[in-house]
């Protein structure tokens, strides 16, 4: 996965719910198994965007705090 290409979506600065909604919109635009990258500072989103992966069949690939947020990586489901 480290050497796979990826979109990087700066979604920091967002509120709930617009990172879990933008990133739904985006990923309606990629190939199947495509993956994305968001980075987010919003605090529920450690919450939503797995929610978000699980309930539209995406794979949730990596989860880590950054600095003052998080960045999630997400492989769009097949």
């Amino acid at each position: 996965m480290p050497d796979e290409p990826r979109i990087v979506y700066d979604l920091r600065g967002l509120k709930c719910p617009l990172p879990v909604l933008k990133t739904r919109k985006r990923m309606q635009a990629l190939a199947p198994g495509s993956l994305l990258e968001i980075e987010t500072t919003d605090p529920l989103a450690v919450i939503d965007i797995p929610h978000f992966c699980n309930e539209d069949g995406h794979r949730l690939e990596e989860a880590a705090p950054t600095e003052g947020g998080h960045r999630f990586v997400i492989r769009k489901k097949a």
